[in-house]
């Protein structure tokens, strides 16, 4: 993620802004570009100052202020190409699914920024009726002794319980779960994972080089989450792993490491657009010292990355605990798993299309 400015008045923005505060123009984000824009409004519809000569009208979840993605005025489409992907959204109805689903879909844009930006293939059930990416957002019945809705994927049908969205209720199953971290955003990342294993390793030529790393996905998948619910992860899972749960099963490994790749570049991405450079006053030791002056979305080696995660890291953590907060980033990258994310690096490159 980065920062943007108005065209018209050169004011800071963020990438969930809809109005500029000292301009008052409008604003909506065009994706093809990776630009929020101030607009205009026209008798054809919205005229983007960030690309002129275009006329743009908002996606059809602009009017229920979920989105502020544009949509070019002659497409056929009525969602953007974000929203494009939603097969179920709660009942709107009620204010409170409303609120929620809210809330789902600031993490889905985040993550659709990301995707669109790594050029990764992105088709929905129009494109594939079959295999495409979608997401059902859906909500536990009124009757407490129902059916739960419980988040997951099924070849590329992504479902999120709506409660999520809420932070008491995704505390109380991080603590349940003895997770370290739990996010709507780390969600996604982590479902969308799944797909990218089936569209990318599977399907993509991948297999020998994803068993060599991450095991043989072909044990039983039932069986490993329930030897680790029943044991607990291996009493060396930080030399293997990124977290306790990518120790269940290789499917898991790879979901949770495509998680933490999609965190660090859009983090580094952040940290690149305020400039941030660190260097400890206290020691010359090269390997806590960074200046994040690239773009990690065309990295070229994942070691690039993680020369510059780790400072920033160390740094914001220790932030964090100078405020009284848990750290912001409680995990370990060990040898192994830098080896895992550069696996994810490469077949993420070997696979993206040109980008803007």
């Amino acid at each position: 993620m980065k920062l943007f400015k108005c065209q018209a008045c050169d004011q800071l923005l963020y990438f969930e802004n809809t109005k500029c505060e000292r301009s008052q123009h409008r604003l909506g984000y065009l994706a093809d570009a990776a630009l929020l824009s101030a607009l205009e409004e026209e008798q054809a519809g919205w005229h983007a100052l960030g690309r002129p000569g275009r006329t743009f009208r908002f996606c059809a979840n602009a009017a229920h202020d979920a989105c502020n993605w544009l949509v070019p005025a002659g497409s056929a489409e009525a969602f953007c190409a974000s929203c494009r992907h939603n097969r179920t959204i709660p009942d709107l109805t009620s204010a409170e699914n409303l609120r929620r689903w809210r809330k789902l879909e600031i993490a889905k844009h985040r993550l659709f920024y990301t995707l669109l930006r790594l050029g990764l293939p992105l088709a929905n059930r129009v494109d594939d009726p079959e295999h495409g990416l979608v997401f059902d957002f859906l909500a536990d019945a009124p009757d407490p002794t129902g059916p739960k809705v419980l988040t997951g994927h099924d070849n590329g049908i992504i479902t999120i319980n709506v409660k999520e969205a809420d932070d008491k209720e995704r505390e109380a199953m991080r603590a349940q779960m003895r997770e370290p971290y739990r996010t709507l955003l780390g969600h996604f990342r982590h479902e969308v994972g799944h797909y990218f294993w089936d569209v990318l390793v599977r399907d993509g030529g991948f297999l020998d080089a994803f068993r060599e790393r991450f095991g043989d996905e072909r044990q039983d998948y039932d069986a490993a989450l329930q030897k680790n619910y029943r044991e607990g992860p291996p009493a060396d899972w930080q030399e293997h792993f990124v977290s306790t749960y990518a120790s269940c099963h290789p499917w898991e490994d790879f979901a949770e490491t495509w998680a933490h790749y999609l965190h660090i570049v859009d983090t580094l991405e952040m940290a690149a657009s305020f400039g941030i450079s660190v260097r400890p006053r206290i020691t010359r030791d090269p390997d806590l010292a960074t200046e994040i002056d690239f773009d990690p979305h065309q990295a070229k080696d994942v070691e690039t990355l993680v020369e510059a995660w780790l400072p920033l890291t160390f740094a914001v953590n220790s932030l964090n605990r100078a405020m009284g907060q848990p750290d912001l980033y409680p995990f370990i990258l060990s040898a192994e798993v830098i080896d895992k994310l550069g696996f994810i690096h490469r077949i993420v490159h070997a696979s993206a299309r040109p980008v803007p």
